[in-house]
């Protein structure tokens, strides 16, 4: 049996790294894009390669612009005949003040978080659709619910598009492609890193289970969402957050 291709956007570090070795793991094929971490997708490309016995690929590219997309979806399907799972995990945020924030600023966090899922689901999605099968699973976050951080907003407002162009997706797609939504809240990734101590234990103190996710706990839900287990789970948003309250 043919094994299953799933391209992870943004994935040479934090979750959409987690989310490919989930991948590899349970013999699927991985697709590995990244933009500016190049060194980190190709050490994540040779380790997958030397401890799974799956295909593997790393693509550069900025899913902000139309032809790069275009020609990554072209490139996996040359190198793969096929795209199965879309995660659109690429991801950038810029906090600031909000009366600081410059529009072009607030455009850059659109054009990777939200135009860039919109474009690699068009794409992906018309090979799918042509295929008559295919899982899409978008990462957005807490954010864009029911967590909001001023200086966040242009981050907010990406994730909150995320989740509308997810119900939108899926009814676009039905009934061959199933479009879901995961939200994570805290997770320790590279985003987060630079949160002083502080700020880590006031927003630990909200969390019920009083810790961070580790990527690994997010990339698992994920992997669920692509296996038969979820074959009626569709147009879902589920929250990964570890029971946050705002109390």
């Amino acid at each position: 049996m043919e094994r299953l291709v799933a391209l992870v956007t943004g994935s040479s570090r934090g979750i959409g790294r987690s989310i490919a070795l989930e991948f590899a793991k349970a013999s699927i094929d991985v697709v590995i894009n990244y933009y500016r971490h190049e060194k980190e997708a190709l050490e994540l490309k040779q380790y997958i390669k030397e401890n799974y016995a799956v295909r593997v690929e790393a693509i550069c590219c900025d899913i902000s612009k139309e032809e790069d997309v275009k020609t990554m979806i072209n490139s996996i399907i040359n190198s793969f005949g096929r795209l199965d799972i879309l995660v659109n995990n690429a991801s950038i945020c810029n906090d600031s003040l909000l009366l600081d924030k410059s529009t072009t600023d607030f455009k850059e966090i659109l054009g990777v978080n939200l135009i860039g899922t919109y474009l690699c689901s068009k794409y992906a999605g018309r090979i799918m659709l042509e295929a008559k099968g295919g899982k899409i699973i978008n990462i957005s976050s807490t954010n864009a619910l029911d967590t909001y951080y001023p200086e966040s907003c242009d981050y907010d407002a990406s994730k909150a598009g995320v989740i509308s162009l997810t119900h939108n997706l899926a009814r676009e797609f039905a009934p061959f492609i199933q479009v879901n939504c995961v939200c994570p809240g805290w997770v320790n990734t590279d985003m987060n890193k630079n949160l002083s101590k502080e700020q880590i234990q006031n927003e630990e103190k909200k969390i019920l289970l009083k810790r961070f996710a580790e990527p690994s706990e997010i990339a698992k839900v994920v992997l669920f969402l692509t296996s038969s287990n979820a074959s009626y789970i569709n147009d879902t948003i589920i929250r990964v957050d570890g029971g946050k309250y705002n109390g």
